[in-house]
């Protein structure tokens, strides 16, 4: 009986998650037609002003959904997880995966995310250091959650500039150890990518 309820529980949430891949390669392919904007491409132009040959507001719209389908998917694998009892693999040390789950290692309290990258412009020193669309902040140097964040980002990212920030994200359901460096680049602000607060 247990074991058919888990399969039945399992079915439904491979149907949930194919649908929800379905309409974020649907949102994707919008987004990257030839001359389009891209996942992460600049709004403005070379002047600095908003782009004419795109729909701004559709595209922050599409890029929005597409950042709340990567998080309801992100959801579905925790729930899947947690259903399960799966726990995490172990660490390989000496290759990408070292940095993987180290955060929830060390400590179990960390690991709820509180923001999650919307925008991200191409050549930003975000971009450039490995930040990723969708990707879920679960960790911004001393930011951790609480009230406020958006200023508290911001003048996290404003008071170490030039130095390294340690980050903790949640990409594709796995827990990641990066470091960003605010710094001034062609584009705005020190990072060049947008926190949408979770």
């Amino acid at each position: 009986m247990v074991g058919t309820n888990l399969k039945a529980e399992t079915t439904a949430l491979m149907e949930k998650r194919s649908l929800l891949e379905e309409q974020m390669s649907a949102i994707i392919s919008r987004l990257c037609v030839p001359g389009g904007p891209g996942l992460s491409g600049n709004l403005l132009d070379s002047e600095g002003f908003p782009r004419a040959d795109i729909d701004i507001a559709a595209v922050r719209l599409e890029r929005n959904n597409l950042a709340a389908k990567i998080d309801q998917n992100l959801q579905l694998l925790h729930s899947t997880r947690l259903a399960q009892d799966i726990s995490l693999p172990p660490k390989v040390s000496g290759t990408s995966q070292e940095n993987f789950y180290t955060a929830m290692d060390e400590d179990p309290v960390v690991g709820v995310p509180f923001a999650i990258v919307d925008e991200i412009a191409d050549g930003s020193p975000a971009s450039d250091d490995g930040l990723q669309l969708g990707d879920q902040i679960v960790k911004f140097s001393n930011v951790e959650g609480g009230e406020q964040l958006l200023a508290r980002l911001a003048s996290e990212a404003q008071s170490n500039q030039g130095c390294a920030l340690p980050l903790v994200i949640v990409r594709q359901g796995m827990f990641i150890n990066l470091a960003v460096t605010p710094r001034p680049w062609h584009g705005r602000g020190l990072l060049g990518c947008h926190f949408r607060i979770l």
